[in-house]
């Protein structure tokens, strides 16, 4: 490769990471403002109101037009496991990034 290729293709690498770089911190931040929210679900779920609350639901005793997706066992419990896998995905990430870019 020439210098001006490898000039190029640096140029692009430059901008491909700039972008994701971007785009990083705008998930982090807006998954930063969402953690209080999955934390108080997260709270909820399993507890005893979220088992009033699926007793009521299973005996008819809520409205048949309101949402209560947070009354699904699987979709909380889905939830809950692709954070974790999403955490775990992100320590690994950060480990390989420190281990690589020693500054």
């Amino acid at each position: 490769m020439n210098r001006i290729e490898r000039i190029t293709k640096m140029e692009e690498c430059l901008e491909v990471s700039a972008e994701a770089v971007k785009k990083l911190s705008e998930a982090l931040e807006a998954y930063e403002t969402a953690l209080r929210e999955k934390n108080r679900l997260f709270d909820y779920y399993g507890s005893v109101q979220w088992m009033r609350d699926y007793e009521a639901d299973e005996a008819g005793k809520l409205p048949k037009d309101l949402k209560r997706g947070v009354l699904s066992e699987d979709t909380v419990y889905d939830l809950i496991l692709e954070d974790r896998d999403l955490t775990v995905r992100m320590a690994k990430l950060v480990t390989e990034h420190i281990e690589h870019n020693a500054y």
